[in-house]
């Protein structure tokens, strides 16, 4: 790479202390920042979407890696300021002053595209919902998702059934996509420390669903059987308003089970008879 200027001495000529209200704790060490560019794959034949970038550590990693083209999305004014500095020694930078969740990012670039983002806490949910209707709409959409969230978001995401973290999140984002868990980060790595653990993981689109099911039913199927998590499904199925011991026999799943219990199948399975 170019010679650039320290990252600390870009936060402290632009002015950039963190924002709580943008969720931002900024990652600032080279190391961490080229290992999560590497969990990403090979990002030389693809249009890689950053979102948060702040005052740019991931998006060196990224452009050293070799992104054909990289496109950051940044919501604060003085990182899009700082980040200029280098779209001067590289082309293939884009910067986009906007709210992520109100961008489409398919629309960006052509394919493929991989997303990869330090994600805003406050946010990262959100964003994965927005981008798992992406995927639904087109599994082309992202080739992969490389994303750091709070670790506890991390565990809702990969967990298995039985598990206290296995809910909605998990269901939907493991119909959808393959999921990975690439490594923990403690508070420390940040600046400021955030007061939990973060995880890095990447998330890949499946062709097709896991299972056949229609989306709207199987996540209000979901959402009903883990609105009320400790109740058998023969009274949490109740908010669907159909004859729930009907629904459960043409399913054949047993009436006396918790939500929690059953695998993406057996929603899927749900789903299609609901």
């Amino acid at each position: 790479m170019p010679p650039l200027p320290p990252l600390k001495d870009l936060i402290a000529r632009h002015g950039l202390n963190t924002k709580k209200s943008l969720g931002q704790h900024f990652l600032l060490d080279e190391n961490i920042c080229a290992r999560i560019a590497h969990c990403a794959g090979d990002v030389a034949g693809c249009t890689v979407i950053e979102i948060g970038p702040g005052p740019g550590g991931l998006t060196r990693a990224l452009l050293q890696a070799g992104a054909k083209q990289l496109i950051a999305i940044e919501k604060d004014q003085r990182c899009v300021a700082a980040l200029s500095e280098l779209k001067e020694s590289f082309p293939q930078l884009a910067v986009i002053e906007a709210d992520a969740l109100e961008a489409d990012l398919p629309t960006l670039s052509p394919a493929p595209r991989k997303v990869v983002a330090n994600l805003p806490y406050n946010v990262g949910t959100a964003l994965l919902i927005k981008w798992l209707d992406d995927i639904h709409v087109d599994p082309q959409a992202y080739q992969s998702l490389t994303l750091m969230f709070q670790r506890e978001v991390a565990g809702r995401i990969m967990a298995e059934p039985g598990s206290k973290d296995y809910g909605r999140l998990s269901v939907i984002s493991q119909w959808l996509c393959e999921t990975a868990h690439h490594f923990d980060l403690p508070p420390g790595a940040f600046s400021p420390p955030p007061k939990i653990h973060s995880s890095v993981i990447t998330l890949v689109p499946r062709p097709k669903p896991l299972y056949p099911a229609d989306k709207t039913a199987l996540e209000r199927v979901v959402a009903a059987a883990f609105g009320q998590r400790r109740k058998m499904l023969r009274q949490s199925l109740k908010t669907l308003n159909v004859d729930t011991e009907a629904l459960l026999k043409a399913a054949g799943i047993d009436g006396t089970r918790r939500g929690e219990t059953l695998s993406v199948e057996e929603f899927c399975r749900l789903a299609r008879k609901y």
